[in-house]
Formats: structure tokens, C-alpha cells, sequence
């Protein structure tokens, strides 16, 4: 009997999972590239319309030479809209792929780890087997049996969580159509007549402390029960691909674990615009009076890309000191505190649960 052969067997389930994620990977590839070509298109369509319209209004002058200008600068300005939305659609995806391929690599180590435990398994059951009675191999099996059943439930885990990050990602492509009229084409005058936007003027979702106090001492034991983990090699955690950060997927696992409706993030920046969209947010100048618990609190000087650079949980506040549960805090999930006004220039400011 073949001990890798047994243990193969078992993997099935987790080489059906692995296969999925490379094959939506392939197919977010694919999008990206084909996103990216066709921004590089539209640019150079908008710079060819643009040189003949140049070259035809220097040797033609009438009445109709001003509607021509106005019409050819807004079709080369909706042009540019609709560049500039392929390109940032290519990179949303090209973030996916970048998840997908990271998640790919954990149920791949799943499995080559899978097999060689199960299959040292199946070998020492087998030496029982030889030297008592198949009580030994038989009692193997079902060893293997449980230990893959904890394996598929891992790779199960990356699968779900590929496809919320897909899911994440079709919402801010579907966002960015808000930017282009019925015709595909970018209409760059939509900011001003309010296309696009979401939601009107006075809409206030300020948090009440009543109904989320729930989610508050949820969001806290979530936290409180990893203090502690440690990563892996190659930042392998538990809550967000591997070889990336992870402190942003494992603050917002948390708050998704109490039941907060928003999406996994990876990257912390994400998590303030998400506050700003909901009217939670809040800046550095106001972390004195609206810091509390449950809140996010993010570290740089802004939430642009190499701007934001960290994030915590806020656990306490206790008068000016406030102490946070940090994921990927020195590798690990941590307990930190600060102290105001003395550690304010860490932050930018947080984020309430809602």
C-alpha cells in the first residue's frame, strides 16, 4: 500500500479548491489585461480625435467653428473620463489577482502539508498493522479522515474569502460606472449634476451607542481570543493572503465577525473611506473626544496609498491613554497603548463600527 497514494486520496476536496482559485485567478488575469488595453486605446483615440480636430480648425473658419470646438473638447474630455475608469478598473482587479494568487499559494501549502502528515500517518499505521492487527491501519485512516476534514475546512475558509474580495471588487467596478453615461462613455460633468455620488444632501449615519454596544463587546472578544498569534513564514496568517500585511484584513475580520457590514479590506486606507461613506469617521484633531471603543484607528498621515500605514482596534480609553488589540503588530496580534497628546502624530484619525 501506497501511503502518499492513501493520503492523495483524501486531498481531493482541497486540490477541487485550489483549482478553483487558479482558475478565477486565470480569469482575473485575463480582465486586467484586457482593462488595461483598452485605457491605452481610448488614450490614443482621444489624442488622434484631438490632432484632427487641431488641424481642421486651423484652415476652417464659420459661424460653427466655436460648436465644434465646444463639442470636440467635451468628447475628448468624456474620452479621458472613460481612460482614466478602465485604468482604475484595471488596477481593482489587478488587486484581486494580486489576493488570488496569494490564496492560491496558501491551499497549495495546505495540501502539500495535508499529504505528508497524513501519509506519515498512514505509515505508522501501516507498521502497526504489520506487527499487531488492522486495528492499527484502520485506526489511521480515520486519523487521516479528521485531519483532512480540518484541512478542507481551511482551504473552505480562502475559497470564501476569494470570493467576498471578488465580490468587493465588483461593487467598486459597478461604482465606476456610476461615472459614464447610458453610451459607455465617460461624461466628466457628472460630479457637478450629481451623477455618481450616492445618497443626498443630509444624510447623517452617526453612530448611537445603544443599539452597537453589542457589536462593540463581540468586535472585543473577537480580538482579545487571538492576542498572542503569531504569523507564519512569508506573513501566513490566519486572515489575509499570504506575503501581504494583514493587520487591516485582521481589524476588519473582527468587525465582520461582530457583524459589521463591511467588506474584508487589505489595505487600512480603505477602512477610513469606508467611515467617511458612512459618516463615521472621524480625524486625529477629534481622537481626544471621539475615540472609544471597538473603533479603528488608523496610523500615518493619510489615507492614501504609502500615506496610511497601520491600524488597531481600540480596546480601552482611559483618560488621555488609549490601548489597542493590532494585528501584525511585531508579527503578531498584540495589545499596544498610547498615550495623548504625546503619541497623536501616529495617527490620522479612526473609524466607529456601525
Amino acid at each position: 500500500m501506497d501511503p502518499l497514494g492513501v493520503a492523495t486520496r483524501f486531498a481531493n476536496e482541497l486540490l477541487t479548491h485550489q483549482s478553483k482559485l487558479e482558475g478565477k485567478a486565470g480569469e482575473v488575469q485575463r480582465a486586467q489585461a484586457a482593462l488595461e488595453s483598452a485605457a491605452g486605446a481610448i488614450q490614443d483615440q482621444r489624442e488622434a480625435h484631438k490632432q484632427a480636430t487641431g488641424d481642421l480648425l486651423k484652415s476652417w473658419k464659420s459661424e460653427a467653428t466655436a460648436g465644434l470646438e465646444k463639442r470636440s473638447k467635451k468628447f475628448d474630455d468624456d474620452l479621458d473620463v472613460t481612460a482614466g475608469a478602465s485604468a482604475e478598473a484595471a488596477k481593482i482587479v489587478g488587486e484581486v489577482t494580486k489576493a488570488l494568487e496569494g490564496r492560491h499559494s496558501n491551499v497549495g501549502q495546505l495540501v502539500e502539508d495535508f499529504i505528508t502528515k497524513a501519509g506519515q500517518l498512514v505509515q505508522a499505521g501501516l507498521a502497526a498493522a504489520g506487527i499487531a492487527a488492522p486495528a492499527g491501519l484502520m485506526k489511521a485512516v480515520a486519523q487521516v479522515a479528521d485531519l483532512a476534514g480540518g484541512y478542507i475546512k481551511q482551504s473552505g475558509g480562502e475559497l470564501k474569502d476569494a470570493r467576498d474580495e471578488m465580490t468587493e471588487a465588483a461593487k467598486k467596478l459597478r461604482s465606476l460606472l456610476k461615472e459614464l453615461d447610458s453610451d459607455g462613455v465617460g461624461d466628466p460633468k457628472g460630479e457637478d449634476s450629481g451623477k455618481g455620488q450616492g445618497g443626498g444632501p443630509g444624510k447623517d449615519d452617526k453612530p448611537g451607542k445603544g443599539k452597537d454596544s453589542g457589536k462593540v463587546e463581540d468586535i472585543l472578544d473577537n480580538a482579545r481570543k487571538h492576542l498572542g498569534y503569531h504569523e507564519g513564514p512569508n506573513n501566513r496568517n490566519k486572515w489575509g493572503p499570504t506575503g501581504q500585511p494583514w493587520c487591516s484584513y485582521f481589524a476588519t475580520s473582527m468587525w465582520r465577525e461582530a457583524g459589521v457590514d463591511i467588506p474584508k479590506y487589505g489595505f487600512t486606507g480603505d477602512v477610513y473611506k469606508w467611515g467617511q461613506e458612512h459618516g463615521t469617521a472621524y480625524s486625529a484633531d477629534d481622537l481626544a473626544q471621539k475615540a472609544r471603543p471597538g473603533d479603528a484607528l488608523l496610523f500615518g498621515s493619510g489615507p492614501s496609498q504609502g500615506a496610511s500605514t497601520h491600524i488597531g482596534i481600540i480596546e480601552k480609553v482611559e483618560g488621555n491613554k488609549i490601548t489597542t488589540i493590532e494585528g501584525n503588530s511585531g508579527d503578531e496580534v498584540a495589545r499596544r497603548t498610547y498615550t495623548l497628546p504625546k503619541d497623536a502624530g501616529k495617527f490620522y484619525g479612526g473609524v466607529h463600527p456601525k
